[in-house]
């Protein structure tokens, strides 16, 4: 059953429950549009350790390596040769392989901008991985639990850029990432945030048909 889940903590945002998942209201009322431009992709280069992986998504890395290679710098080839094509962080958690603990080792730089290589190698037809889902669906945050997964949108201020661009193109960060939500959870999930929306005095969206 879907439900709205109330806080009693004025810090902490509403909630909804959308089957086993929870999501915090934010993702349908905040607003998000990526602008790389400013940015130029830092959200690659940032951070204690790489992108984390799914179990799926290790074994398809381990398969397609090769594929992918090409499209990558010579220092993401070599980190991933040294350390293997994922690694475990000290959070115990699966994750992409860093570059001197810098940028991800699978990142590629165009015109000062950083890119996905694999996602590169994926536009090229020469792997089936598009990218993890992880960076896919960012700046959504998945914390799966025995019973249940939340959905939490992440704040980090390297993406200030991604919030101003979001607000004058008045487009919520749910929407901006509906490709990546379909691609994990599917068109009804989807369509079920599109009402919470609606629900929430959001525009909605013209090519979604409830």
């Amino acid at each position: 059953m879907d439900r709205i889940l109330s806080n009693m903590k004025k810090d902490i945002p509403s909630m909804m429950e959308i089957g086993d998942k929870v999501i915090t209201l934010d993702l349908v009322t905040e607003k998000f549009v990526c602008d790389l431009d400013k940015c130029k992709g830092v959200c690659c280069v940032d951070g204690e350790s790489g992108a984390p992986l799914e179990s799926e998504e290790v074994k398809i890395l381990d398969k397609e390596y090769p594929d992918i290679a090409p499209y990558l710098r010579d220092e993401g080839n070599k980190a991933i040769e040294k350390q293997g094509t994922w690694v475990i962080d000290v959070d115990k958690e699966t994750v992409t392989p860093l570059v001197d603990g810098k940028e991800c080792a699978y990142a590629i730089f165009e015109e000062g901008i950083a890119r996905c290589g694999i996602e590169k190698a994926f536009e090229a037809g020469d792997t089936t991985f598009r990218k993890p889902i992880s960076c896919h669906i960012y700046p959504i945050r998945v914390k799966k639990y025995h019973s249940l997964t939340t959905l939490n949108y992440d704040r980090w201020k390297i993406c200030d850029p991604a919030r101003a661009y979001g607000e004058k193109n008045n487009v919520p960060v749910y929407r901006f990432l509906r490709e990546s939500i379909i691609r994990k959870y599917g068109e009804d999930f989807y369509k079920k945030l599109e009402i919470v929306s609606r629900n929430a005095g959001q525009e909605a969206d013209p090519d979604v048909k409830l």
